[in-house]
């Protein structure tokens, strides 16, 4: 099936600095976003505290809401609607992990009912500790370094067949890691430093599809963390897979348009590398929006009607898929050619396929 008639040429490398630009507005906004809210707003998977989630018969003010709340001693609760319009669900959440769990949907159940009537449904209430949320924190960020850690050496030996220079990198970054750790450096800092060092021994080793993999990974999973800190969504556990998700989804789009550009370098010896690789994000373009428009379109429907629970996961997915077809084209790919020396005038120099 061709979405896309064959012999296309649209000239994508050409658009490389404005899908750079673009792409870097982006990421400092979403860096901005981060630090104008306090961090990112973790659920009470990763924070800690109580989870309380009701069902109202209609609208209810939440000012209102938050004072019938004070005879339980929650007036200080964060309260927001969930869901979809008119479903008329709110969550209740509560830092505060000291009070007792046992009976307290029962006792917010009737100071709710005794303000606004009998249409009071209790849907769930959870609880996280303080030292759990940590350690659930925790994993999650060394779950996503290790799966982009893990990407970097498959791709290095399966494109490169530099298996030996994957272990070494692998290998020098649980020193790090190690490291950072002894000293008691934090979680966050320790990845972030761990994700350099990973991108500068790349560039060092010359692992360079390793390299663009990692950094339109690293593009992904952050313009997704911007666009959930834009609309003031919560990452929970869910949001976690999601990110997992996105990074494979935008890891196999990758790696169709890198194998294209490994083939026709083989082919085209005498062409010069820019002209290879748009051939070759050309040739692979109509298998790439067939791929994110079927995945699109169902994850779409999970976002229309799935309901509360899975509303958050398929907003990440949706922007996931999205941009992870966006740098497979214009992030990953145009990295070989900053490799190559396209931006300093190099890229009209004959490539010679490594393999």
């Amino acid at each position: 099936m061709e979405f896309i008639k064959p012999g296309i040429n649209l000239d994508f490398v050409g658009k490389r600095k404005l899908a750079f630009g673009l792409s870097v507005c982006m990421i400092v906004l979403t860096i901005f976003l981060v630090i104008w809210r306090g961090g990112p707003n973790l659920g009470v998977d990763f924070s800690g505290g109580v989870l309380v989630q009701v069902k109202m018969d209609r609208a209810v003010p939440l000012p209102q809401m938050r004072a019938a709340l004070e005879v339980v001693q929650l007036q200080d609760s964060i309260i927001q609607e969930f869901g979809e319009e008119g479903q008329f669900e709110y969550l209740i959440r509560v830092r505060n992990v000291d009070i007792e769990l046992t009976g307290l949907g029962d006792k917010v159940k009737e100071a709710l009912s005794d303000e606004f009537g009998e249409g009071v449904e209790m849907r769930r209430v959870e609880m996280v500790g303080p030292k759990v949320g940590k350690d659930l924190r925790q994993k999650a960020l060394f779950a996503i370094f290790y799966a982009i850690l893990f990407i970097a050496i498959y791709i290095s030996g399966r494109f490169e067949l530099k298996w030996l220079m994957s272990i070494v990198m692998a290998l020098s970054l649980a020193l790090v890691v190690y490291g950072a750790t002894s000293i008691g450096m934090s979680v966050t800092w320790l990845i972030l430093m761990a994700l350099a060092v990973t991108i500068a021994l790349c560039w060092f080793l010359k692992l360079k599809y390793a390299l663009g993999a990692i950094i339109a990974l690293i593009h992904d999973v952050t313009i997704t963390i911007g666009a959930f800190a834009l609309t003031d969504r919560e990452i929970s556990l869910s949001i976690i897979a999601a990110f997992l998700t996105i990074v494979g989804y935008s890891l196999n789009d990758t790696i169709i348009v890198f194998d294209r550009i490994r083939e026709n370098l083989r082919r085209f010896r005498r062409r010069p590398f820019e002209e290879v690789m748009n051939k070759s994000i050309n040739e692979t373009l109509s298998r790439t929006l067939l791929t994110s428009t079927t995945t699109l379109a169902v994850v779409l429907i999970l976002f229309i009607v799935g309901g509360g629970v899975i509303h958050d996961f398929a907003f990440a997915m949706l922007v996931g898929i999205v941009v992870g077809t966006y740098s497979s084209i214009f992030v990953a790919s145009p990295v070989l050619l900053i490799w190559e020396g396209g931006f300093s005038g190099a890229a009209g120099k004959n490539a010679v396929a490594k393999t």
